[in-house]
């Protein structure tokens, strides 16, 4: 089958029991039945929120002890691409559980403090290219596997949508904590 980004099975929303109720909370913020036009459209969203913005800008922080606009931007791309490796792994029919991961290590342990906010975004762009090429070249199987990661169970499409909300749920708490 050749890749297509319009085949039926990506183009429904997860349906319950395809990921774990945590997830919820990010699928849910997703709108429409098109992700992969989501994951797209957020890029230019973010692009635009972050374009003009200082290195002071990236240095942030809404409240002391929280995560710099620098850092979030960090979790984000860490998290999207540990996601969308979920994602490749069950895709492929790999059965193997995947471990979880500490968010709040992955940000302490990061250089993302002393990166340029130029870099980070960049970064960003090329996380989120990857992962659309990556869903857009999957098959109409590939969307309904499941695996299990950190202990739960998920399908690709779910991950998908979780990868989509996730960056939402950030995106907001930057307009209204960050970039008022």
């Amino acid at each position: 089958m050749t890749p297509t980004t319009t085949n039926a099975t990506a183009h429904l929303r997860p349906q319950p029991g395809e990921n774990a109720p945590y997830y919820d909370r990010y699928t849910s913020l997703v709108p429409g039945n098109d992700v992969l036009a989501a994951l797209e459209d957020q890029r230019r969203q973010m692009l635009l929120l972050l374009s003009g913005r200082t290195e002071a800008d990236g240095d942030l922080r809404y409240a002391p002890e929280k995560w710099s606009l620098k850092e979030v931007l960090g979790h984000i791309n860490d998290t999207e691409r540990i996601m969308a490796y979920r994602a490749l792994r069950i895709s492929r029919g790999d059965a193997t559980p995947i471990e979880g991961y500490e968010q709040d290590d992955y940000v302490r342990n990061s250089p993302f403090a002393r990166r340029p906010f130029s870099d980070l975004i960049e970064d960003y762009i090329a996380v989120r290219r990857a992962t659309v090429s990556l869903f857009r070249n999957l098959d109409e199987a590939a969307w309904t596997r499941r695996g299990v990661a950190n202990k739960l169970e998920i399908t690709v499409r779910a991950l998908a949508y979780v990868i989509a909300g996730h960056e939402l749920h950030h995106r907001r708490i930057l307009e209204e904590k960050y970039l008022r």
